[in-house]
């Protein structure tokens, strides 16, 4: 299914759902972070997704980056809450969801890269790379927040 973001865009459709999700910064020993490239646009993103019923945001969060990039994660953190009703997704099947995402800072506990059905290719970057990355500017802004140390502390 192909998916389209607008943020801040005039001619965006109006949003018909609102889905609870969760992204992470995964940061390794070396300060690396993983990143996926979506099939569905092309973009390179954190790993997340929406949140099933019975189910937490960390658990959610946990659950997408296993299945998006093989690794099991630990959180160690927040990077923070977004919730833009001017940032909206268009997937072909004629949802448009309005964001709400909590990104979570997660460390890598086990496991290895792996792409899914939902991405292309799933790498670590030292944060200078980043910058040079195709990427939504939602997403960036997530890295930026971590990257500047913008997040509150996870205890």
């Amino acid at each position: 299914m192909g998916r389209r973001d607008y943020e801040d865009d005039p001619d965006a459709p109006a949003a018909n759902s609102l889905v609870p999700a969760a992204s992470a910064v995964v940061v390794d020993e070396a300060g690396r972070i993983l990143l996926q490239r979506r099939r569905d646009n092309g973009m390179w993103a954190l790993p997340g997704g929406a949140m099933n019923l019975g189910e937490s945001l960390p658990d959610c969060v946990i659950r997408e980056t296993r299945e998006e990039t093989g690794y099991e994660v630990a959180i160690v953190g927040i990077v923070g809450t977004y919730s833009n009703p001017r940032h909206v997704f268009a997937y072909d099947d004629g949802e448009v969801r309005q964001e709400f995402s909590v990104c979570f800072l997660a460390r890598p506990v086990s496991g290895q890269v792996a792409v899914s059905a939902e991405s292309t290719d799933v790498r670590w970057f030292s944060p200078d790379q980043v910058d040079e990355l195709p990427m939504v500017p939602s997403i960036r802004k997530r890295v930026n927040d971590w990257r500047e140390g913008n997040m509150p502390a996870l205890r």
